[in-house]
């Protein structure tokens, strides 16, 4: 059995969309976890509708919004099946994904996680596969190394156990489920990918997508990966490998505040410096590559000032090449 984990937060706009493709799937012998994050549309209605139809669908309602990982882990405790999958509330699955991953378990049974095949899509025709080379098998540590950088994704099924024993990172309401697909790949013996389709919604009103100070979630969230990575005993190689993908997102994240600060309050402003300050003060330089000698990428340690006015007169001058190259292209 394969036990697929929805977490919905006001998602009357899709939940049908989404509970339907999982009604459609091939492969039947599923038990559907969806777990209505105290959500304040009718989402709550529309799930009773279901359950009442199909007894493979169990419903759960939390009494406060805690965010997509606990209310994850609240489903983990209910799941029965020998695999565990997840479907956000927006997005679907074609109809043979999960006898897909099915033929591709029973057929390894060394493997521990298997991928799907993601698709961006806008819903509305415009599809894009993820860009990722197919690949039949890896290591798990290797899978795990392929994930820093996200050149595998992290949507996929895996055995029951890896969840129970390292279930979803609730360091964050937002990003550190991206520790929990690591976590899952370094302690698998194989990871496999298959063709069973997942359709990514492109949702511009996601969690992930909102012009919002929790985006700054993702410092904290690449902290408590390391912190695990650490007590997981991983070569210093790894290490350092995340540690430079750590410091991107500080650029990045100094980027977004640099684009932004004139939306948020003068306290979101104070906050979201306050917080990238802290971040680039654990920082270990010792162990970023060429680009802690790349302007816009230098650290600057420890002059926190001289740190700022580099990253201002990046930005300032990437926009500016930008509106140059508009000009040019429109006359």
């Amino acid at each position: 059995m394969i036990t697929v984990l929805v977490a919905i937060y006001n998602a009357q706009a899709y939940l049908k969309r989404c509970i339907d493709s999982l009604l459609r799937q091939t492969y039947t012998d599923l038990q559907v976890i969806c777990i209505d994050d105290c959500s304040t549309d009718s989402s709550w209605e529309i799930l009773q509708r279901y359950a009442s139809q199909d007894k493979r669908i169990m419903t759960l309602r939390l009494e406060e919004n805690t965010g997509q990982a606990h209310a994850r882990n609240v489903g983990i405790k209910y799941a029965t099946g020998e695999y565990i999958a997840f479907l956000d509330s927006d997005d679907w699955l074609a109809d043979d994904a999960l006898k897909q991953v099915w033929n591709t378990f029973a057929a390894h049974p060394q493997t521990d996680c298997v991928l799907l095949h993601v698709v961006n899509t806008d819903g509305a025709g415009k599809d894009v596969p993820y860009p990722m080379q197919d690949f039949d098998c890896m290591e798990g540590k290797e899978a795990f190394a392929q994930s820093i950088d996200w050149n595998i994704h992290g949507v996929y099924v895996a055995r029951a156990f890896l969840y129970r024993q390292f279930p979803f990172d609730e360091t964050c309401r937002s990003y550190s489920d991206d520790n929990t697909t690591r976590i899952h790949y370094y302690n698998s013996r194989e990871v496999r990918y298959c063709r069973g389709t997942y359709y990514y919604y492109q949702n511009m009103n996601s969690t992930t997508r909102k012009t919002d100070i929790s985006r700054l979630d993702q410092l904290k969230a690449n902290e408590s990966m390391k912190q695990q990575l650490i007590r997981l005993g991983v070569t210093d190689g790894m290490i350092s490998r995340y540690e430079n993908a750590r410091w991107l997102n500080v650029v990045d994240s100094y980027m977004f505040f640099y684009q932004h600060r004139h939306a948020f309050s003068r306290h979101e402003n104070s906050f979201a410096l306050g917080e990238i300050h802290r971040v680039w003060q654990t920082i270990e330089t010792s162990r970023l590559g060429r680009n802690k000698h790349k302007f816009g990428y230098m650290p600057l340690k420890p002059c926190w000032l001289l740190f700022r006015m580099e990253e201002e007169l990046y930005f300032t001058l990437r926009r500016f090449r930008c509106i140059r190259r508009l000009r040019k292209l429109f006359g």
